[in-house]
């Protein structure tokens, strides 16, 4: 692959949890964004092009490269701001919209469903105008979450709030009715038109959400502070749709509680697809939602042969979940890129990060440090470890990969130790040319503080992919059990009338654990422990169980 370079396509005016706690200090989901200055898209042109599109778009002498441009130091060699530095927001916006339109992308539909300010204020112009579509009024039929529901319309709090949340969280897992719940009926009555447009979002196949940052006008890029602010939205829609999926199950409903569960199953889906690891997470979270729901609708006495073999041909059809390897590729390096670039912006003296990253970033002789660093040994650095950290996301054997991981983490916590080991900088600053050697020492302890949970993002991905494959499974026991009036012997007996193949476990690579019972099953993967835990999972005795269960029938819920 060649360099990427970004040129000028039209100039707009400037006026805009387990799993992830360890990413929080990264990515700010708030109320509240900035706008950047240029939309631009990729285009095959040379670098002295590009210097002229953007010099003519400003009228001015072009700005001076503060660090030598190229793939295996900016990655991207433009956009540059007026300092003389990439504007990582532009390029990396340009990059992930390409080849979308306001036709094929599901959050261009979305946000009409959550309205201009999903999480209290406005969203800025920007956003609408990478989404290329218009700024939605104010007034509008929006998404009101449950809890929002309750609070500001019921004016429940206290106990109540806490009965009524529990209440919405069984519906979303077992068949209700209106009678028994007649707030949630009227919250699900209130969301009506945005549910209908969630409906025709989830079919279609793309997903773009900008990700705009707090900065002014004249200020750089600052990827680490991009909000991210539909990204509880989502959630609460994931809730709305499958509570209301489990109200038409009730009622007898099949075809339009299965429409609900898809489009959840396929909302969890195009949200892994966003750019960062907050959105890939929380796109598990909603497929494990659209899970625990579509179980209820496999124990439904009314399911027929005919009607769970659709379903499971609808599940093979969902889109295909995000890669992890390639969100470190592209949006995971252009943030850290970004991040180094304002540290080189700021030098020793100031915090780029307004304390994020300051005290992770404390090494002695800081000052000193930064004025003999090469920061294009720091750049070329990252990059080579980003290229690496890519390739070992990308083994396809689990184990293999586990391994290969555990040495990168290795190799980069030895680093940071020796970074902040005194004796150990005062003597490369004392020895002859040290700022190569602390370009490396700086750019592997950068690269630990800023790649801190992969392993965690790695390991939710997999676990939501064995219970997707695990759902798949059990709509063909379903079919088989529909057709003969029993479930299969063992697993093998399905393939290939029922499914093409029986999945192996993903965490062992070995037939997963089925038992037959007099009247339904259990199946499971042993999970990410790779231990069996007799089908025992998450919160269950023995603590630390960790299996992915399938029973049938279903057993009752759980009181809180």
């Amino acid at each position: 692959m060649g360099e990427i370079v970004i040129g000028v396509e039209r100039s707009l005016d400037r006026d805009v949890k387990q799993d992830s706690a360890a990413l929080r200090f990264r990515v700010s989901i708030s109320e509240s964004a900035v706008p950047f200055g240029c939309i631009m898209k990729f285009l095959a042109i040379p670098l002295c092009l590009l210097v002229a599109l953007v010099g003519a778009a400003d009228d001015k002498a072009p700005p001076a490269p503060k660090l030598p441009l190229g793939k295996d130091t900016t990655f991207v060699v433009g956009p540059l701001d007026k300092q003389g530095y990439i504007d990582y927001e532009v390029a990396l916006h340009a990059e992930l919209s390409k080849n979308i339109t306001p036709e094929n992308n599901a959050n261009a539909l979305l946000i009409q469903a959550f309205g201009p300010a999903p999480e209290g204020s406005e969203l800025p112009l920007e956003y609408f105008r990478w989404l290329d579509i218009p700024v939605l009024p104010k007034d509008g039929e929006y998404l009101v979450g449950a809890q929002t529901y309750a609070v500001k319309q019921l004016g429940l709090s206290g106990d109540r709030l806490v009965a009524f949340s529990d209440a919405q969280s069984d519906a979303t897992r077992r068949p209700w009715a209106a009678k028994d719940v007649p707030p949630l009926a009227e919250w699900l009555k209130l969301n009506e038109k945005p549910l209908a447009l969630a409906l025709e979002a989830t079919k279609r196949p793309e997903y773009f959400n900008p990700m705009v940052s707090r900065r002014k006008p004249g200020e750089g890029s600052n990827l680490i502070a991009g909000l991210l602010p539909t990204v509880q939205k989502n959630r609460e829609l994931a809730n709305a749709l499958t509570t209301r999926a489990m109200l038409r199950l009730n009622e007898g409903k099949l075809d339009d509680a299965w429409a609900d569960l898809l489009a959840c199953h396929r909302l969890g889906r195009l949200l892994s697809r966003g750019a960062t690891f907050i959105e890939m997470l929380v796109g598990v979270a909603i497929g494990q939602i659209a899970n625990h729901s579509s179980l209820a609708f496999l124990d439904h006495p009314g399911l027929t042969a005919k009607k769970a073999a659709q379903c499971l041909k609808d599940l093979q059809l969902v889109p295909r979940p995000g890669a992890l390897a390639e969100t470190v590729r592209l949006s995971e390096r252009m943030m850290g890129l970004d991040a180094l670039q304002n540290i080189r912006r700021a030098g020793s003296g100031a915090d780029p990060f307004a304390g994020a990253l300051d005290a992770e970033l404390a090494f002695p002789n800081k000052k000193k440090v930064f004025e003999v660093i090469d920061w294009t040994v720091v750049m070329r650095t990252m990059n080579a470890r980003y290229d690496r950290l890519a390739e070992v996301l990308s083994i396809k054997d689990r184990d293999v990969r586990a391994k290969a991981y555990e040495k990168f983490e290795a190799e980069l916590a030895a680093v940071k130790k020796e970074f902040v080991d005194e004796a150990k900088i005062k003597k490369i600053l004392d020895g002859k040319d040290p700022g190569p050697a602390l370009g490396k020492l700086f750019a592997d302890t950068l690269m630990s503080l800023l790649t801190p949970a992969v392993q965690k993002v790695q390991q939710a991905c997999d676990r939501g992919e064995q219970t997707a494959a695990n759902l798949r499974l059990a709509f063909a026991l379903a079919a088989y059990q529909k057709d003969t009036g029993r479930y299969p012997a063992k697993l093998t007996d399905l393939a290939p009338k029922y499914i093409a193949a029986v999945p192996d476990d993903l965490f062992t690579g070995k037939p997963l654990v089925y038992k037959p019972t007099e009247k339904g099953y259990l199946f499971y993967s042993f999970g990410v422990n790779g231990k069996d835990d007799d089908g025992t999972t998450y919160g269950e005795e023995p603590l630390g169980s960790d299996d992915l269960p399938i029973r049938m029938p279903l057993p009752p819920l759980k009181k809180n």
